[in-house]
């Protein structure tokens, strides 16, 4: 019997491993709107609801009001950068657990590096191509359902052993 799910071709294996993504919120930050429509475009065979900003000023007001659960973030906007909001999101505990994609025509190796200080959890190359988007925001929304499942197992099993510690109930 096939106990490994990476090789296990059973019906419906996939499928359990797979995590929902319907109800997640993805914010797209670009002040060109034609980037935006094409990621909306693109993003509109998940299950998922996108919400836009057009600055970084912007994002973080969306932020704050919908708490989205991944952010594609464009670097070069008016009023504050990409690199700005990336590391203001990345330094609030609030908000550090929000996976970030630069969405960047950047292509130096001082950019990358500046975004990674920044915080971000990853980059696309404009032009975005739909596979390479696709894959990512996917990826990314995996990790972050998955982290909040672990933070709520996490969570559950410290209040039993809290539960555990309290007096023993009287016979």
């Amino acid at each position: 019997m096939n106990t490994d799910p990476a090789t296990d071709n059973t019906p419906g294996a996939e499928a359990e491993s797979e995590v929902d993504l319907s109800g997640s919120t993805i914010l797209i930050v670009d002040d060109n709107e034609q980037n935006v429509e094409l990621m909306q475009a693109y993003l509109d065979a998940l299950p998922c609801n996108v919400i836009t900003a057009v600055d970084g000023v912007a994002a973080l007001a969306a932020v704050d009001e919908h708490k989205p659960d991944l952010i594609l973030l464009d670097v070069m906007m008016p009023r504050m950068s990409g690199f700005e909001v990336c590391a203001k999101l990345k330094s609030d505990p609030a908000t550090q657990a929000i996976p970030i994609i630069m969405v960047t025509a950047l292509n130096e190796l001082g950019d990358i590096e500046r975004g990674i200080e920044s915080g971000t959890d990853d980059f696309l190359s404009k032009p975005v191509k739909k596979l390479v988007l696709l894959t990512r925001v996917k990826s990314m929304l995996r990790v972050r359902h998955l982290k909040r499942e672990l933070d709520r197992t996490r969570a559950y099993i410290q209040d039993v052993q809290s539960d555990d510690d309290g007096p023993l109930p009287e016979a």
